[in-house]
């Protein structure tokens, strides 16, 4: 999964949390993500570019690190 804006990511189903950990380190939980939408996300073949497509737009977050 190489991206130069994500480094890793957690899904937490039984929350709809989406936890991104960005190149940078910092470290971000999307909100209310659906399971189908976090699939897709880990399927797309530009992390990034889905990520400020649809998560960014759609989903409410809050800064963990």
């Amino acid at each position: 999964m190489p991206s130069s804006v994500v480094n890793s990511y957690i899904y937490f189903p039984e929350t709809e949390v989406l936890r991104i950990i960005y190149q940078s380190g910092a470290v971000y939980d999307y909100l209310k993500v659906p399971l189908s939408i976090s699939e897709k996300f880990r399927e797309a073949r530009s992390k990034g570019r889905f990520l400020n497509a649809v998560i960014k737009r759609k989903f409410k977050y809050i800064k963990v690190s």
